[in-house]
This record gives structure tokens, sequence and C-alpha cells, in this order.
């Protein structure tokens, strides 16, 4: 099995299950238990927090434990939208995931008001396109750090200056960022960010919240008081302590993992640009997060080529991993330009640590294989007829 498929989840590192085992099975205890285990527990949890504060250029009590991203998108969100009642607009891009998109429909029903700030072909959203849009109403602005389909990297530090001019709080969903980026929340200037195990080799069911000391957002469930009063509920102990072993294998081994990255993905492109009438889809390598390559096939369909690939062995994604069981063409695919039928038509690669060249010429042949077999049982393909780029075999996108 080739595991093509790294943005929707990544597999455990050997060592961060090594780390979680004994919170498992000896040192289990609640760590708000005031008994030896307990306090035990209790040190491993203030451990991992000031690993991953340190990894983001935070303070410890900056950083709370969640279930995930999404749930921290959720607290961020919701969290300041309760804390600062006078403000009633809320800034977001049109390529965020879907659980900033949802929380920004909610909030719409709610009464309050939703900028949808649009993206150029690549992805990249405008600094001047947010000054237009953030006025002394804005509570939040969240803008998304790497994209989790198209790779696309945003300037957040001055998209945050942007916000703060207005007196609004800046969040990122930094989830497919950490550990494959540098990200120093200070340097950046945000106020909040969003972060999860499971992207960067660590557990599930566990993630992380950066809260500015200066902001701070209303808890939305009740209970007791773990997680500075903003986040009740017994703290997954062998999550935290996976998500920080995780985080401090990803940050020391980032650069060499990078490097090993950007060569095969540029070899993926490569060799999927030979096939005719297909197009990159966000920026190329290396300006997007390592490891990841979206391209659209067009005249056959995404799930499709999913299928037969996985019916070769190899795991890949079409569209959004977090809904790929929905037919509705990709909101970030539509909002760089695609048609839906060119949205429909794409396919996710993305790479970790654990790939080889060995696997990318593998892939290459197989999907070859697939989207020619594919294209033969269609109704229509017309001839080659897409203006190509000077040496790359990519299509201009409209």
């Amino acid at each position: 099995m080739i595991y093509f498929d790294n943005n929707d989840t990544t597999p455990l590192h050997p060592v961060v299950l090594d780390a979680m085992l004994p919170y498992f099975r000896d040192k289990f205890a609640n760590p708000v238990s005031l008994h030896s285990l307990g306090l035990e527990a209790e040190s491993a949890v203030g451990q991992a927090r000031e690993t991953i504060a340190d990894a983001i250029g935070v303070k410890t009590k900056e950083l709370i434990f969640t279930s995930g991203a999404t749930e921290s998108n959720n607290l961020a969100i919701l969290g300041a939208a309760r804390a600062r009642p006078d403000r009633k607009h809320f800034v977001i891009s049109r390529v965020e995931h879907a659980s900033v998109l949802n929380v920004a429909g909610r909030l719409e029903k709610e009464g309050y008001r939703v900028t949808r700030l649009p993206v150029d072909g690549q992805g990249y959203i405008a600094v001047e396109a947010l000054r237009e849009a953030v006025d002394d109403d804005t509570f939040l602005v969240s803008i998304v750090h790497g994209n989790h389909e198209i790779g696309v990297i945003q300037d957040l530090r001055s998209l945050a200056e942007v916000a703060h001019e207005r007196g609004a709080w800046f969040h990122t969903d930094a989830a497919q960022s950490l550990g494959k980026i540098p990200f120093d929340a200070g340097q950046l200037g945000v106020d909040l960010a969003s972060f999860n195990g499971h992207k960067l080799h660590g557990p599930k069911g566990v993630g992380g919240l950066f809260v500015c000391r200066k902001t701070r957002p209303k808890r939305l469930m009740e209970g007791a008081e773990q997680e500075f009063d903003l986040r009740p509920g017994t703290e997954n102990v062998p999550g935290i302590v996976g998500f920080a072993r995780a985080v401090e294998v990803a940050v020391r081994d980032r650069e060499e993992v990078a490097g090993h990255l950007l060569p095969l993905v540029e070899r993926l492109a490569d060799g999927l640009s030979e096939l005719p009438d297909t197009r990159l889809n966000g920026p190329p390598p290396p300006e997007r997060l390592p490891g990841n390559l979206n391209v659209t096939f067009l005249y056959i369909e995404g799930e499709a080529i999913l299928m037969h690939l996985s019916n070769r062995g190899i795991c890949v994604s079409s569209g959004s991993a977090c809904s790929s069981k929905s037919l509705v063409p990709s909101t970030v695919l539509t909002a760089i330009g695609l048609l839906h039928e060119e949205a429909h038509g794409a396919i996710r690669f993305s790479l970790s640590r654990f790939n080889t060249a060995e696997e990318v010429e593998e892939v290459i042949g197989r999907t070859r294989e697939v989207v020619e077999l594919l294209r033969s049982m269609t109704a229509f393909v017309p001839e080659l007829h897409s203006e190509r780029k000077g040496g790359h075999g990519f299509y201009r996108p409209r």
C-alpha cells in the first residue's frame, strides 16, 4: 500500500507511540487528582504544554488543549463572538476549512455579517481586499495559514496587521502548517491559532488553541475549570503527551523533511504534467506546503480515479479529504476559478517523511494507467487544445 493522503491524516510516528504507551497502561490517572499518580499525569500535561508552547513561540498559559483543530476553530470563533458582543462582523476567506466556513454560516443565522474574501487563481488573499473588508464592527478575521487542499501559504503577518488596525482579533487555522513550515505566533502577530496532532504523525483526537494573553474568548461548554477555565473536561493525557512528542520531532526535523519532500513532489508534478489536459491547482512547488500537490485531470471524475488507484494499492483523496464522500465540488477549487466539472476531476496527492522516490514513480505510472483507462471510456475527450506554459505540461488556468 502506498499512502499519499497525508494532508488527511498521517501514520503515527513510532517514537510518538512509545511516548504515549505508559499513559495508557501505568500512568493513567486523571491530572486533577491529588494523589501521586494524578500529580504525575498533571506533570506530563504541563511538560507537553511547555514543549508545544516553546515550538510556536508563546507562553505556556496561552496554550490550551482541545480534541482537535475543528474544536479549536469553533472555540476561537464562537468564543471571540461571545466575548465581543458589541461587534457583529466576521471576515474569512473563501478557501477556509469546513469548520470555519460552517461556523460563519451559523453566525449569519444569528444576525452577524460575514465577509468572504476572494482569492486569486493560485489561492492567495490580497492584503488590500482585507483592508477594504474590515471595519470598526469586525470582531475577528480568520484566515487559514497553509491550505488543506492546494497547499497555498498565506502572508499572515501582513493580514494580521490590517485586522489590528481596526481593532479586530486575528485567528488562523494552522493545522496543516504546524511542524511543516515555520510558525511563530508572536512573529506572525496572530491572536488565536488552531492546531491538531494527527497531521504531523501524532495521535487523533487531540489538538490545541493558542490564545494570546491580550484576548479572552468566552468558553463554550460548562464544566470544571480545566485548561485555564476555557475548555472543561478531563484532559486526554496520552494524546497530549503524543501531540507534544510529535511537535517536538516535526519541528526538529522540519528542514530535513522539507528537503526530502521537495524533489519527490517536483518529480510527481513533472510526471503527471506529461498527461494531456491536466492542471496544477495552487502555486508550484516549493511555494506551497511541503508534500502537497493538487491536480485536475479533465474529462474524468476524481472519485473514479481515487477508486481505481485504491484498487491498485494507492491512497489519495479527491477534493477536500474532510468531505470526500460528498458530491458537492470543492469550495477551495471553485474559489480559485475552476468550473464544477474541473473541480470534480481533482486529485490531491500529499506525501510525508515516510514516502520514497520509488513510490513516486509507481504512483506516476499507475495514475497514467488509470487516467488513460478512464478517458478511453468517456463519451467525449477532445483533442489536446489547452494553451501550454513554456517547459511545463500543466495547462493555463482560465
